[in-house]
C-alpha cells in the first residue's frame, strides 16, 4: 500500500508540479512574475475631468450636475409636519434630503457654511412642495453658533424632531507627515465636534419619537490611506451613534447612521485631481459613483416611523461594496 502511494505521488508530480513550476520560472531557475502584473486593467472614466479650488465644493459649478432634485420621487406623507435640521443641507446629499423630507411632508432648517447660492437652491426646492425651509449660515465647529442654529430652526420652525448630521470636510494627504495639525483639528472640529455641539444643543427640543440620524462613511469601515483623518472621524462617528443609540433608549429617541460610497457631491471636485475625479467611482461593483438621491431615501427611512424598531444601526448604499461592521 505504501508502495502504491508513492508511485501516485511521483505520477502526480511529474504530470502536474513540474509543469506548473516550469511556466514561473525561467531558464536560469528564478521565478518569474505573472504578465498580468504588467497589464493593469485600465480604469473606466465615469465623470468630465474637473476640480474646484475652494472648499467647500460649489454644486452650481458641477458637472454633470448631482441628482438631488428627486424629480420622479412621490411623498406619501411619512413625515407630515415634523421638523428637520440637516448640517451641510446646502448640497449633494443634504440637498437630496432635504427634498426628499419636504416631499414627505417636513419643515426644513438647512445649516451650512457659505455656499449660499447652492443653498438658496436647495430652498427654492423645498419651498416647491409648500414646506418652510430657512437657511442658517455660519461655522458648525464653533459650539455658539450649532446652539444659535438649534435655536432659531425651533423658533421659526416651531419644534424639532428629526435631526441630521451630515456635514464634512475632506483634505487627502499622501502620508501622515503631511497631516498638519491645523487641519487635524479642522477636519476633526468639522466632522465630529460639530456631531457633538449640535446634538448636545437639539436633545431638549428632540421628545419621544425623534430620530437623529448621522452621515459616517465607507472608509470608516476600510479605512483610506489618503484620507487618515476623515477616516479617524468617520470611524468616530459609528462609535458615536451606537454609543449615543444607548444612551438614548428610555426616551425613546432612535440614532442611526448612513454610511455612503462615493457619491457624486461637491466635496469630490473640491478636493480631489482631475485625473481623479475622472475615475471617480470606477472601483465599487457598480462601476459608477452614487448620486445623491440614490442615498437620501436611507435618511427618510430612518427618520419615518417605518424603522421604529432600528437604532444603533448603520445604512451602507456604497455601490456593492461588502462591509461586515
Amino acid at each position: 500500500m505504501k508502495r502504491d502511494g508513492q508511485a501516485r505521488d511521483a505520477i502526480f508530480r511529474k504530470k502536474f508540479v513540474r509543469p506548473w513550476r516550469a511556466q514561473w520560472q525561467n531558464p536560469s531557475g528564478e521565478r518569474r512574475e505573472p504578465d498580468c502584473k504588467h497589464k493593469a486593467m485600465p480604469q473606466k472614466k465615469t465623470l468630465p475631468p474637473q476640480h474646484q479650488r475652494e472648499q467647500p465644493g460649489r454644486q452650481y459649478k458641477m458637472q454633470p450636475q448631482p441628482e438631488s432634485g428627486a424629480r420622479e420621487y412621490r411623498g406619501s406623507g411619512k413625515l407630515t409636519d415634523r421638523k428637520a435640521l440637516i448640517t451641510g443641507g446646502d448640497s449633494g446629499i443634504g440637498r437630496g434630503v432635504a427634498v426628499l423630507f419636504a416631499k414627505e411632508g417636513a419643515d426644513v432648517a438647512v445649516v451650512y457654511r457659505n455656499e449660499h447660492r447652492d443653498a438658496k437652491e436647495t430652498r427654492r426646492l423645498v419651498e416647491a412642495e409648500d414646506r418652510k425651509c430657512i437657511l442658517i449660515a455660519g461655522d458648525i465647529g464653533d459650539e455658539k453658533f450649532c446652539r444659535r442654529a438649534v435655536g432659531q430652526t425651533v423658533k421659526e420652525l416651531g419644534g424639532l424632531s428629526i435631526l441630521v448630521n451630515n456635514a464634512a470636510e475632506q483634505h487627502p494627504r499622501e502620508s501622515i507627515e503631511k497631516i498638519s495639525e491645523k487641519q487635524l483639528e479642522r477636519t476633526f472640529r468639522t466632522n465630529i465636534f460639530s456631531i457633538f455641539f449640535v446634538t448636545k444643543a437639539a436633545l431638549k427640543h428632540l421628545k419621544k419619537g425623534a430620530a437623529i440620524i448621522n452621515t459616517t462613511s465607507v472608509t470608516a469601515y476600510r479605512g483610506s490611506a489618503h484620507l487618515l483623518d476623515y477616516s479617524a472621524t468617520k470611524g468616530a462617528i459609528v462609535a458615536f451613534t451606537r454609543s449615543l443609540s444607548q444612551a438614548l433608549t428610555e426616551k425613546k429617541i432612535r440614532v442611526n447612521a448612513v454610511a455612503p460610497g462615493p457619491i457624486w457631491t461637491p466635496l469630490i471636485p473640491s478636493t480631489f485631481t482631475e485625473e481623479q475625479v475622472e475615475t471617480f467611482g470606477s472601483d465599487v461593483p457598480l462601476k459608477r459613483p452614487g448620486q445623491p438621491d440614490e442615498m437620501a431615501a436611507c435618511y427618510v427611512f430612518l427618520a419615518s416611523d417605518d424603522a421604529s424598531y432600528m437604532t444603533g444601526q448603520v445604512l451602507h448604499p456604497n455601490g456593492g461594496e461588502i462591509i461586515n461592521g
